[in-house]
């Protein structure tokens, strides 16, 4: 399929430095260059993804070669700022290229995917300096990146985090530890989020990035997950970890605030991803309900199974819009917090009504491994967990509406 890593990416640099925004995509109507981007992303998925979701869900191999084909076709890292030598592509943009890289497999699709978590603190707050070294040179190889947030206390209380960072002198001393890091064995560098101080402020935390070979950083093992078994989870450990000034993101005390920004850019994404494994399970539960006869005639023509594909529709539709509306305000320059955590909460869990539908409409065969269902609905279930829970989804969208009718 790929005809050059150079040509590639000159090829997307191109035809897909659209602009983004309200008046690019009115009433969410794709312009040419993301129809063509859109086409280029499920080329790539039936090229390079399908055909080996399989045996990196089988074996946990981490995808790397195909993570490389990504990039040098210009679908990874995609909204680096062109300053850095990216291409400054929109929120709309990778919402697109998500939904069509997890229709093949989420798993791969979030091992590519991931960097971007990584990346957009830096794009909210870092230095300049910081941003072209670290941006830049995810721009020049197919290097991997780690938002390093969570940890074996602090998931969805990221406030309860331990992992702290002392100053002294120009540098800051790094310790704790870190859980369920995507992307952890591979990075380059880590996003690390720490605290910094115990003030009543509230301002007590501070993020930095990390070399991977800094003395003192160390991965711990791959976590075996239920699902997206290609994506490559694991702990990491700060154990007096010397990181200079130089390479904080954001002001001292602000690093929750940054952490927390980036999802506004990257939780519409995530729900395109879970979009993208939805309409793979409605295509697939619509393929066997048109050819497995029961009764003396196919199956998608008994009005129970009919009606289980006309809502996995319904969803999908309903979610993909969610998506777009997120990522057209972010685009636009308008906050949209709330449409991210709506677009994200709604999307997750379409996906797994999707993947549980399809597995019962498959029947007995669904529950076998023999067949692409159940491996949707293993990876389906992480949307409702990774990136912040439905629940958490629900805390930030009940408190703006709270917050309304007051």
């Amino acid at each position: 399929m790929l005809r050059g890593p150079a040509l590639f990416r000159r090829a997307a640099r191109r035809s897909f430095s659209s602009q983004s925004g309200g008046s690019s995509v009115p009433g969410f109507q794709l312009t040419d260059e993301q129809k063509a981007f859109q086409s280029l992303a499920q080329q790539f998925c039936r090229d390079e993804i399908i055909p080996k979701a399989s045996h990196h869900d089988q074996t946990g191999e981490y995808p790397m070669e195909i993570i490389k084909k990504a990039w040098a076709a210009g679908l990874a890292n995609v909204h680096i700022p062109t300053s850095c030598g990216g291409l400054g592509l929109g929120c709309f943009d990778e919402v697109i290229i998500s939904e069509e890289l997890a229709f093949g497999c989420s798993g791969i699709q979030t091992a590519i995917a991931a960097n971007q978590l990584a990346e957009a603190p830096l794009i909210i707050a870092a230095s300049d300096a910081i941003k072209k070294k670290y941006l830049g040179r995810m721009t020049e190889q197919p290097l991997i990146a780690a938002y390093c947030v969570t940890e074996p206390g602090a998931g969805s209380d990221v406030a309860g985090l331990k992992t702290r960072a002392v100053k002294k002198g120009d540098d800051w001393v790094i310790n704790g530890n870190k859980m369920w890091i995507t992307n952890a064995g591979y990075a380059n560098w880590f996003f690390v989020l720490t605290r910094s101080g115990d003030q009543p402020n509230g301002q007590n935390y501070t993020a930095f990035v990390v070399e991977r070979d800094t003395p003192g950083v160390s991965v711990g093992r791959k976590e075996l997950n239920m699902g997206q078994r290609a994506s490559d989870t694991r702990g990491v450990t700060f154990e007096d970890v010397v990181v200079s000034d130089a390479n904080r993101v954001g002001a001292v005390g602000s690093g929750f605030k940054v952490a927390m920004a980036a999802f506004d850019s990257t939780r519409p994404g995530i729900g395109a991803a879970a979009v993208g494994v939805a309409r793979r399970a409605m295509e697939e539960a619509a393929r066997y309900a048109n050819t497995r006869v029961t009764m003396g005639k196919p199956i998608g023509e008994h009005q129970a199974v009919a009606f289980m594909l006309a809502d996995m529709a319904i969803g999908i539709e309903a979610s993909r819009l969610l998506c777009y509306n997120a990522a057209a305000l972010l685009d636009s320059g308008m906050r949209n917090t709330v449409q991210a955590s709506i677009a994200k909460a709604h999307a997750s869990e379409v996906a797994n009504k999707c993947a549980a539908d399809a597995v019962q409409i498959f029947g007995g065969a669904g529950y076998n491994s023999e067949y692409p269902v159940e491996k949707l609905m293993r990876d389906a279930k992480i949307f409702q967990i990774y990136e912040g829970t439905s629940q958490i989804q629900r805390l930030i969208i009940s408190r703006a509406v709270l917050a309304q009718f007051k």
